[in-house]
């Protein structure tokens, strides 16, 4: 027994030491590369021109309301910026937001402000039905996107709308930070600053970026009308995806903004809700790009040099490269999260990342198992050419889930 187990190790080895290798080398080739990135979007120019200040109209979807809300839409209505509109988009006339949104258009009597309740249906997806209702009271160009858990500072209007001095520029988005509550929504901001948007600036980097977020979404009225209106996307889950993706497709310059909004997470949130949100983006992936979804596995390369340490009994060079992974890794995080996002949990756990790093692996190998998962207390399941089929209450409805 002693002679048969070396032997047997070192036999097996060899297929497992290549592809762990490799796993290790792309994953450093990457963290690498996203900190290239997140350089030279520091180093872009950020100066302003405060003659140029076109006319915006912000379009604002509600659906319910935590403590946080107030604030967040109260801080869109101050802003250092001549002239805006706010529109508020609600279906239901008792929407537990509708005490928010009145009280929001008492407090600030000098902001031209209207609420829209209308039940008005152009697709499943209810936001894009609530924006649609907004839009119809829209008196500008220039259009602002802006989910409710959104909050920014009174230069944020100023700053965004920069890029469309350039004729070319069709949209505009931004990247954000997350205000969390309790240890839950610490976790997950700490993937999305550490993991989600090293992948952005990669994708910046390397083609431009191709989509937008619906944090900030900035867009021309003539570009909206030219893919179709809202009523192009309103039957798509991911419309924040689609607003950049069809005018990229159009011909039309999207921009990533260097201004960074904030994102309140949910104050109560639990953990079965958190994984659900992001099992959901993973699967939607997946369906959608499934190359691009299984090419993931190259940006674990903490993960693989840790496999590969403990497969060669902790060898000399193993050590090394795993060590360096780790360095390497950290050090993306810090210059992502706290460098560019200047994010409070990136500062606070950077640190960590390699460790969230293992929950993000095993999320990404649980996307390939099943296409149903649950969104909004409704069950789901996803069709082979990424439709979105409710399973629950007796629905037959289907979404497109667009790529992400």
């Amino acid at each position: 027994m002693l002679l048969t187990t070396p032997i047997t190790r070192i036999e097996l080895t060899p297929y497992l030491l290549v592809p762990l290798c490799c796993l290790c080398l792309t994953g450093i080739s990457y963290y690498t590369y996203a900190i290239y990135a997140a350089v030279k979007f520091l180093s872009k120019d950020t100066d302003i021109d405060l003659r140029f200040h076109p006319p915006v109209s912000i379009l604002k979807p509600i659906c319910g309301f935590d403590d946080q809300t107030y604030a967040n839409l109260a801080s869109f209505c101050c802003q250092d910026y001549p002239q805006y509109q706010i529109i508020f988009g609600v279906q239901d006339l008792h929407d537990s937001s509708m005490e928010v949104v009145k009280q929001i258009i008492q407090d600030f009597p000098e902001v031209d402000i209207q609420l829209i309740v209308n039940d008005r249906t152009l697709g499943t997806n209810r936001k894009v039905n609530n924006l649609a209702s907004a839009f119809a009271r829209a008196s500008y160009e220039v259009l602002l996107l802006a989910d409710s858990d959104v909050r920014v500072g009174s230069d944020y209007l100023q700053q965004v709308v920069q890029p469309l001095k350039r004729s070319e520029v069709g949209v505009i988005t931004c990247l954000y930070r997350s205000l969390t509550q309790g240890w839950v929504t610490t976790l997950e901001a700490l993937s999305t600053s550490t993991e989600f948007h090293p992948g952005v600036l990669v994708s910046n980097q390397l083609e431009g970026t191709k989509f937008a977020m619906g944090q900030t979404i900035v867009i021309r009225r003539s570009v909206l009308e030219e893919i179709g209106g809202f009523k192009a996307i309103a039957n798509y889950l991911a419309d924040d995806f689609q607003l950049g993706h069809l005018p990229a497709q159009a011909g039309h310059q999207v921009v990533l903004s260097s201004y960074v909004v904030d994102h309140v997470l949910p104050s109560r949130d639990t953990m079965v809700n958190a994984l659900q949100r992001q099992i959901r983006w993973l699967v939607g992936i997946r369906v959608s790009r499934p190359w691009g979804y299984a090419g993931l596995i190259f940006t674990y390369g903490t993960l693989g040099s840790t496999v590969l340490l403990f497969m060669t009994g902790g060898t000399f060079l193993s050590w090394i490269l795993w060590s360096l992974t780790l360095i390497i890794r950290v050090t993306m995080a810090w210059i992502v999260g706290v460098r560019c996002l200047n994010d409070p949990v990136a500062k606070a756990w950077f640190w960590l990342s390699p460790l969230r790093d293992v929950l993000s692996f095993a999320l990404w190998g649980y996307g390939f198992m099943g296409n149903t998962f649950r969104w909004r207390s409704q069950l789901f399941r996803l069709t082979k050419k990424g439709e979105l089929v409710a399973l629950t209450s007796g629905l037959s409805t289907r979404i497109k889930l667009s790529p992400r």
